[in-house]
């Protein structure tokens, strides 16, 4: 049971508003492993439980790969569940992934985005979650911490609607987000249930009807399996803009589903970004356009599913595309580029990587710039200098 929360205007961190988002949403169960820079997730939603303030059942388990299992366990008997993590943490769920998602679980799971080691480190690399696209988790990257709150919201319902049934990670920027203040709007806990239904199973484990879940199957079944996960991400392409339209009318906050546009109507040169690095793009994009530049800026929110359709739609009228990544697919360039190259598969146009901000280093205006000018050069000539480039690094010519 929840106790009644007023809508209210907070400053607070992104971790905390990871916490108060499944607050509001009355989850039933969470798993609780620390690892920083995730470890104020689960630490705030204990002093939510300790309060009072609710009364979901807080399990504290011995590892991440724990916290993964016993959310699925919990999933399984109806409950409404919740989990964080971070980097190594979310690579030692990577078994419990695959299973998460192939028992269709509808988990909520923010990952706050860090590097893996070696050399270890703890600041922002997009390299923890990259690995994870293909566990058949959704993925979505938030920008600022009102997209934090909001998405976990949203999330849920994505998640539980019966044409998806698929987990979910809404992603934060590690310190840039998980430990920054910022000032965010919260709705009411009534506000929140009106919004999202209580969660309805459709497969619940019952000792008064007994059924298996996960049991062993030969050949003979798996790829219809692999194949209905597959419609599943792809019935979340519509399931993710219905519930952000339906979002925007009620609280007054749109997302524009997959992705967001940014003065992109008659730009010649476009970058595409995720996460943190989108607001510093919009400046320079700000300030390119009032010395005569024709740029834009596409947000990639969501990673999975990922946005073939409407990246076709905007490279069908610009001369070239930019493709910011904070991670790398060693040997092929950055993720993003490789999808969104995929994704413009015969469509004439030179696509450029720009890979920058691994290990958590600053990604600042300047750095943004060369991106822009680097694909305004390649739509003015037709081809890329250097398809993949490193920006602001040591020894390496840009």
């Amino acid at each position: 049971m929840l106790q009644k929360l007023e809508r209210k205007k907070m400053v607070v961190t992104g971790d905390y508003v990871a916490a108060y988002g499944a607050l509001l949403c009355d989850v039933d169960v969470v798993a609780a492993y620390p690892i920083t820079p995730q470890t104020y997730i689960v630490e705030d939603f204990s002093t939510f439980v300790n309060d009072g303030i609710t009364d979901a059942e807080f399990i504290k388990v011995e590892s991440e790969h724990s916290a993964m299992s016993a959310t699925i366990a919990a999933e399984a008997a109806g409950a409404r569940t919740f989990t964080a993590t971070s980097s190594q943490g979310l690579a030692l769920m990577h078994e419990m992934l695959f299973v998460a998602a192939a028992l269709r679980m509808p988990i909520v799971m923010p990952v706050v985005n860090r590097t893996l080691a070696a050399p270890i480190g703890i600041w922002c690399e997009y390299n923890d979650t990259m690995p994870e696209r293909d566990t058949g988790w959704m993925q979505v990257y938030c920008e600022n911490n009102q997209e934090v709150l909001d998405m976990i919201i949203q999330s849920y319902k994505i998640a539980e609607h019966k044409d998806v049934l698929l987990p979910i990670m809404p992603t934060l920027d590690a310190f840039i987000l998980s430990h920054t203040v910022e000032p965010v709007d919260a709705p009411s806990s009534d506000e929140v249930m009106e919004f999202l239904p209580p969660y309805e199973p459709e497969a619940v484990l019952d000792t008064e009807k007994p059924m298996t879940i996960g049991s062993f199957a030969p050949p003979e079944y798996i790829q219809e399996i692999r194949y209905q996960n597959e419609q599943a991400m792809q019935n979340a392409k519509r399931v993710i803009k219905e519930v952000n339209d339906e979002f925007a009318a009620k609280f007054g906050r749109d997302y524009h589903g997959l992705i967001e546009e940014y003065r992109c109507d008659d730009a010649d040169a476009v970058v595409i970004t995720l996460g943190t690095v989108t607001g510093t793009a919009r400046e320079v994009v700000d300030e390119m356009r009032e010395e005569g530049k024709k740029v834009g800026l596409v947000k990639l929110r969501f990673f999975r599913p990922f946005p073939i359709e409407e990246l076709r739609k905007v490279a069908s009228h610009v001369k070239a595309m930019g493709v910011y990544d904070r991670s790398i697919s060693f040997g092929s360039g950055g993720p993003t580029f490789i999808e969104v190259r995929n994704a413009l598969y015969g469509y004439d146009i030179p696509v450029v990587n720009f890979l920058a901000g691994l290990g958590g280093r600053d990604v600042v205006k300047a750095d943004v710039r060369k991106m822009f000018e680097k694909t305004l050069k390649a739509a003015e000539e037709g081809k890329a200098e250097k398809e993949i480039v490193w920006i602001g690094t040591r020894g390496v010519e840009e």
